[in-house]
């Protein structure tokens, strides 16, 4: 058994998980937009903010099999140092900080701009035993990054605003460690990420795994 598949970890999970199916995208200023549109800013670099903060209340996470594999490559690289971009309620967190647990220890450090995420996500960390392995640090990725990261990190997740996956990509790049696994969740909606991590001879190993993750591996 794995602290996964225990309780409290995998109540708390299923609860999440039910709710993230369930909310619909009928929300005030998101409704009205065009796909066109959302995809826009979507992707935007400098109007992500406005354009997440009007999904404060959406889940927005990953799904159930992507937590479930962050889980088994957390496990099979023996990740001590974890950095996640996007925190949201903190499903992803809790695969990665069970991972932690079951490895023996660690750091996550998490962060995520919206107060009220945070808020949520710091509850359900407590809830699960998990908190004294993660690290919330709220705010802008692009500041809450830029500096007290730690030297070699095994593996990053990026699953906050797309058009910035290069941005946070590059500001934590010189601390990823060779054979550190990177993440990236509906990573189609980050073409230039995309385009930076499948260059040959750019530092990387990069594959796309099921619909909408793209796995790379450092190896510069």
């Amino acid at each position: 058994m794995t602290t996964l598949n225990n309780a409290p970890v995998a109540a708390i999970l299923d609860g999440l998980l039910d709710a993230d199916r369930s909310w619909r995208l009928d929300i005030p200023g998101i409704d009205s937009l065009s796909t066109e549109e959302r995809q826009r800013l979507m992707q935007s670099k400098t109007e992500y903010r406005g354009f997440y903060g009007l999904l404060k209340d959406a889940p927005l996470a990953v799904s159930r099999e992507t937590g479930t594999l962050l889980y088994m490559l957390a496990r099979s690289i023996g990740a001590q140092t974890i950095v996640e971009f996007g925190t949201s309620f903190g499903v992803s967190t809790l695969h990665l900080a069970a991972a932690l647990r079951d490895n023996g220890g660690g750091r996550l450090i998490t962060t995520e701009f919206e107060p009220s995420k945070v808020t949520r996500a710091k509850a359900n960390l407590v809830a699960a035993g998990l908190a004294d392995l993660v690290e919330f640090r709220e705010g802008d990725a692009l500041a809450t990054l830029a500096d007290d990261v730690p030297e070699a990190i095994d593996m990053l997740l990026l699953d906050g605003a797309k058009g910035l996956y290069p941005d946070i990509l590059k500001l934590v790049e010189g601390q990823l460690r060779p054979g550190a696994l990177i993440i990236a969740d509906n990573a189609d909606h980050s073409p230039d990420y995309l385009a930076r991590v499948r260059t040959a001879n750019g530092g990387y190993l990069s594959v796309p795994f099921g619909p909408d993750v793209e796995l790379s591996m450092r190896v510069g």
